[in-house]
């Protein structure tokens, strides 16, 4: 069910993060993201009546830890480690503009 509550958070959207308002780590992903000219969709778990409910969802989708969970494309991508090693390899931008989070 939450599953599915998830999918439709996603749709149309080309980057969505699943965060946290106090996580150090969500902050340093929405602002690398960011960096790169695209305008993700945030969801702070913590500001969310049904926050708990995503965040098991989330666990059960694999994300461990659950946030940063990142979405390009509709596809999770993974947390903070994830992200940072497509940014590493260089591969972060081209996913971005594959999913048309951005154009350059």
């Amino acid at each position: 069910m939450m599953e599915k509550i998830i999918s439709e958070m996603l749709v149309e959207k080309p980057v969505v993060i699943f965060s946290r308002s106090t996580c150090c780590m969500s902050h340093a992903i929405k602002s690398l993201i960011s960096g790169f000219g695209a305008n993700p969709t945030v969801y702070e778990l913590d500001e969310l009546p049904n926050g708990q409910e995503i965040e098991e969802a989330l666990v059960g989708l694999g994300c461990k830890p659950t946030v940063p969970a990142v979405f390009i494309g509709q596809q999770l991508v993974g947390g903070a480690n994830q992200v940072m090693s497509l940014q590493v390899r260089n591969q972060l931008g081209s996913l971005l503009r594959k999913a048309g989070a951005i154009w350059i």
